[in-house]
């Protein structure tokens, strides 16, 4: 699967004559090659162990198209032209700008994690003791809910130009700006979730002496857990668009400050350089929040 990709995209790169200038053609080669090795490695585990090896034989089929496609793209931009220059610069000329600009690129990507992580961890706490008290108590629901109401339907980013304004620092408001997202996706998950909790769960509780806290933190948390992790993801789902529009308009640094300005200069290969470690970074993101979920359920 995979290893017949590779040979034949090899075979396409280095055979096929190319239409523009391919400069250090060898980093697309030691890349692919890495990652070949690491495949490599997980297949030797799961030879090792039987039952890991049907997760190996099940992703096999995604790898493998994953190579084709980028075989394929490379052929329309490096062999064919079809995809005109500069505008899709080849797999190579990416790779090679991440080489080339990988300081800044190193201090954009830990500027924007700042900031996501600031504003979803803020986002997410506030997030979670409204939708538990909103779904908990009554009457403090009567005055939140036409707040959520009132909020929601609007996209975070909409508030963008008046909270750039009013916040004390750049990175105060783009904090805001995610925290407010997050903030509404973690409130209707747990406040779905409390209000779905079985009424006989909490009157067995009560039955066996549960007092008010107890109730909220044994019995209610635990059973709208599923809601509250799954709105954990929807919340950082929003929380990276918010994160990438605030950085364009307003911030100082960051991925997407890094591609806003790469973009004015039409330096097209270190603009695709960052949006290929957005992909990277945030589908690691992801990935741990399902980790941490499948743990906690």
């Amino acid at each position: 699967g995979p290893f017949v990709a590779a040979a034949i995209m090899f075979l396409v790169y280095y055979k096929v004559p190319n239409i523009v200038s391919n400069d250090n053609p060898h980093v697309f080669t030691i890349c692919v090659s890495f990652f070949l090795a690491l495949y490599l490695i997980i297949l030797i585990r799961g030879f090792i162990n039987k039952s890991y090896f049907k997760k190996v034989r099940y992703k096999a089929p995604l790898y493998t198209v994953i190579l084709l496609v980028i075989m394929g793209y490379d052929y329309l931009t490096l062999k064919t032209g079809t995809l005109k220059q500069p505008f899709f610069p080849c797999v190579n000329t990416i790779l090679c700008a991440i080489v080339d600009d990988r300081a800044l690129l190193l201090e954009s990507t830990l500027c924007s994690l700042r900031l996501l992580f600031t504003g979803y961890i803020i986002g997410a706490v506030l997030g979670i003791i409204t939708g538990v008290a909103c779904g908990y108590n009554k009457k403090i629901n009567y005055w939140v809910s036409p707040i959520i109401k009132l909020l929601g339907p609007i996209p975070s980013t909409t508030w963008i130009p008046i909270v750039m304004v009013l916040a004390t620092s750049l990175f105060n408001g783009s904090a805001f700006i995610i925290a407010l997202g997050v903030w509404f996706a973690l409130t209707i998950a747990s406040l779905t979730g409390i209000q779905n909790v079985d009424k006989a769960y909490l009157e067995a509780a009560k039955t066996l002496g549960a007092k008010g806290h107890q109730l909220v933190f044994r019995v209610a948390i635990p059973h709208a857990m599923p809601n509250i992790l799954q709105g954990m993801t929807q919340g950082m789902s929003s929380a990276c668009t918010a994160l990438l529009v605030a950085e364009m308009l307003g911030a100082k640094a960051g991925l997407g400050w890094y591609i806003q300005w790469q973009k004015s200069w039409s330096i097209y290969s270190k603009m695709y350089a960052a949006i290929v470690l957005i992909c990277i970074i945030f589908t690691v993101v992801t990935y741990v929040l399902n980790v941490v979920k499948k743990i906690l359920l």
